[in-house]
């Protein structure tokens, strides 16, 4: 159920400290065995399995003014901080121009007196030796206590799926591959929260990746739906076929 808020205004205490524990699981699949051939891919791993951040880092993911339930706002690059404990040379910049896929963004997606719930989507690459490794996305969760102004909980990964990152070898080329674990995280995902107003965490996720790729504005049908419509609304159909998604980056 959708309730609607008030406008809320989010802060940290940013003399508090967080410790933050990172993991990069060994890369079990890529589509030419570029995890096995290129030593950079081969070897990838954390570079700070964990680290004490100051919370005002996290300030980074909270908009600069008073936001309502299921409100988007781009969260700043000062994220470059938390990315560079899973390695030493993040970008923003992907190398491949997407058109409208940079970016990062955050929604507010529940909330209460007490605790308030961010979904949030990165879209960021690393430079590695000899190349770059790009993720489909990162996503994931900031909880924070509004009255003591404390982080509950941080998450922030690449989601699993069949295919989760791109990567281009300087001297090879391209190459898309499955890494079953790379994750920032910090503290327990509170449980029984009572929240005023909140959305769902699909609507949160389809709010975020409206906000980076303009295709997802179009009233897609299924093919049945569009063989009916077509010649009642007398217009073609069109057919397009795609090696890759068209909703992360990871190909």
């Amino acid at each position: 159920m959708r309730t609607l808020s008030d406008k809320v205004t989010l802060n940290l205490d940013g003399d508090a400290e967080v410790s933050v524990t990172g993991c990069i699981a060994p890369i079990e699949y890529t589509q030419y065995n570029f995890h096995i051939e290129w030593d950079a891919l081969a070897n990838l791993r954390v570079a700070e399995p964990e680290k004490q951040h100051a919370a005002s880092i996290f300030q980074a993911f909270l908009p600069s003014e008073p936001v309502s339930v299921g409100d988007c706002w781009q969260i700043e690059a000062g994220v470059l901080g938390l990315l560079r404990q899973l390695n030493s040379k993040p970008r923003l910049d992907l190398d491949i121009n997407n058109g409208d896929s940079y970016g990062l963004w955050a929604c507010l997606r529940a909330c209460s007196n007490e605790v308030v719930d961010i979904t949030f989507r990165i879209h960021a690459e690393f430079v590695i030796e000899g190349g770059r490794f790009t993720p489909s996305q990162f996503a994931g969760h900031l909880v924070i206590d509004r009255i003591k102004e404390k982080i509950i909980f941080f998450q922030m990964q690449v989601p699993n799926g069949t295919l989760n990152f791109d990567a281009y070898w300087d001297t090879i080329g391209s190459e898309i591959g499955y890494c079953p674990q790379m994750e920032l995280c910090t503290g327990t995902p509170p449980h029984d929260v009572e929240f005023t107003a909140s959305i769902t965490q699909e609507e949160a996720e389809h709010a975020l990746i409206s906000c980076f790729y303009k295709v997802q504005h179009i009233n897609w049908v299924s093919l049945e739906e569009a063989l009916e419509m077509a010649p009642a609304q007398q217009k073609p159909i069109h057919v397009v076929t795609l090696d890759g998604p068209l909703f992360d980056e990871s190909c």
